[in-house]
């Protein structure tokens, strides 16, 4: 039996300040409309330059946790050599290497399988860019 192979590109407003967008009940509703009770995997990418996707806990502070984290290892000053766009925005760039844009997670019985207290989230520590771009693909 041949695999299927289904994407859709989402849009997300994630404002002009640092955020984690929970993005589970997003990839719950689309593999609920491709996935059809079948295992496989599904691919999360964000072609951002200055955004990452993360699995980790939220709601009881682990969110806030990563944001205060990567404030701490990407501060937004001026020892960056990279000058795209506003003078706080060069540490964004250094984010995906961090934060990768990509996540691979696996699809049972057409759903997916996280862990307890786990969540998919966009981080996106760049003001400049308050919309952002998340592909879903699944992969049976």
């Amino acid at each position: 039996m041949a695999g299927t192979f289904t994407t859709r590109t989402i849009n997300i407003t994630t404002g002009s300040t640092e955020t984690l967008h929970d993005l589970t009940n997003a990839c719950s509703v689309f593999l609920r409309e491709v996935a059809h009770g079948r295992n496989g995997l599904l691919n999360i990418f964000t072609p951002h330059a200055t955004s990452g996707l993360a699995v980790i806990e939220t709601g009881a502070g682990s969110d806030n946790d990563l944001l205060a984290a990567l404030r701490d290892l990407l501060p937004a000053d001026d020892r960056w050599q990279d000058r795209h766009g506003s003078p706080d925005r060069s540490s964004a760039h250094m984010l995906p290497a961090l934060v990768p844009p990509h996540a691979t997670l696996p699809v049972v019985d057409g759903e997916l399988e996280l862990g307890t207290s786990q969540s998919v989230v966009l981080v996106s520590t760049d003001r400049d860019t308050p919309e952002r771009h998340v592909r879903l693909s699944f992969l049976s």
